[in-house]
């Protein structure tokens, strides 16, 4: 200090501690719009979605996807920057039935290079540098598959419909305000991340952000189910008093045989009481249910139409010469040449599986230079569709 004046480093000094205060008081003030048990609940959310949605993936994939539990945060809209700081691919999702919001998945552009690489056929060790329409297409139909699994698993967990649009994608470059219009307009955003493993290609974080309102309507949702009970339970309530408004004479009869304790006499048949009026059912004809046979069913024109639509479904069939075991050394050991014995003796019949149910037995016969099999042994009709269910 010069003359009680301030040096420039001094006053630099004031004006960065004064600006870490005031991000320390809106971080703290953003921390506020969400509990812990809102957050638990919101992981709870998310772990049962996404875990369905790694199935899906893998199976459009075809490699292992794990995704792990989620970490739940707050981030101010101003800050997104400072989020996602690289290019990244935003996914935005809507829902139709059940809910009434938006959210947005959030990938890193590398991670969504090799998703789209797999897609499209390839080994995912070579994707595009650039992004274009058809890579993001690819990622797009990956991301559907995956939040409509989710939306099934939803469908569970809130015990009613839930169902989204068809996603729409952008590549996310804050930097050049460059796919900003996916991001929800709320101010206060949460972001939901999971780590992400897609065999030994990816190892990274997949984002959801979600408006705060929206948010917080998933969490009262799932804990308060009975909302949507209530109605039953004041029609329920509003129906007694109309059953009490009705003749009584039937249950006066019932109340009075019941204290007579009146005992029928040798030769009578005991006079039944129930159903859900206090209905006589001395008289009711019951009669042992009839079932038609499965082959002599007849089927209308409309039935016959469908059934010869499954007709054309494809069903994979396989034969099998038989089975062994070995250990990992001798598998390691096989080589150009080796002999593996099976556990069937030559001559045997063969397993011939549909959809890997085994539905008949050969024998391995040879047709214009390819094998075949002539089917020696196979399963009544309604067995083979029993197996196949």
């Amino acid at each position: 200090m010069n003359d009680d004046m301030l040096s420039q480093d001094e006053i630099d000094a004031l004006l960065n501690s004064s600006d870490d205060d005031q991000d320390q008081e809106e971080e703290h003030a953003v921390e506020d719009h969400l509990s812990s048990l809102e957050e638990d609940a919101l992981g709870e959310i998310g772990n049962i979605s996404f875990g369905s949605s790694a199935t899906a993936l893998s199976s459009l994939l075809n490699q292992k996807v794990e995704i792990t539990t989620p970490k739940i945060v707050i981030v101010p809209r101003s800050k997104l920057r400072n989020e996602f700081p690289k290019p990244h691919v935003a996914v935005q999702v809507t829902y139709t039935d059940g809910f009434s919001g938006e959210n947005v998945l959030v990938i890193k552009s590398k991670d969504a290079a090799i998703i789209a690489d797999l897609m499209l056929g390839g080994d995912g060790n070579s994707p595009a540098e650039d992004l274009q329409d058809i890579h993001l297409s690819a990622v797009q139909e990956s991301m559907n598959q995956m939040m409509g699994s989710a939306a099934t698993s939803m469908s569970t967990i809130f015990n009613k419909k839930v169902d989204i649009s068809p996603p729409t994608i952008d590549v996310l470059n804050l930097d050049e305000d460059q796919g900003t219009d996916q991001i929800p307009d709320d101010e206060i955003l949460v972001k939901v991340s999971f780590q992400l493993k897609v065999g030994s290609l990816i190892d990274s974080n997949i984002m959801q952000l979600l408006p705060i309102k929206f948010a917080k309507q998933l969490v009262d949702e799932l804990m308060n189910p009975a909302d949507e009970e209530e109605p039953a339970q004041e029609q329920v309530s509003t129906s007694e008093p109309q059953r009490e408004e009705k003749p009584v004479e039937r249950g006066s009869q019932v109340n009075k045989q019941a204290e007579q304790k009146d005992v029928p006499k040798s030769g009578e048949s005991p006079q039944l009481v129930g159903g859900a009026h206090g209905k006589d059912l001395t008289d009711t004809n019951v009669q042992s249910p009839k079932f038609q046979s499965f082959e002599s069913v007849q089927l209308n024109d409309n039935e016959q139409r469908n059934l010869d639509m499954l007709m054309d479904i494809p069903l994979k069939v396989t034969v099998e010469l038989g089975r062994t075991k070995r250990t990992i050394r001798e598998i390691l050991e096989i080589s150009s040449g080796s002999v593996v014995e099976l556990d069937k003796l030559a001559g045997e019949p063969v397993d011939i599986h549909v959809n890997d149910k085994l539905m008949a037995k050969g024998e391995v016969v040879v047709i214009d230079e390819n094998f075949g099999v002539r089917v020696t042994d196979i399963s009544s009709p309604r067995d083979r569709l029993n197996k196949l269910r």
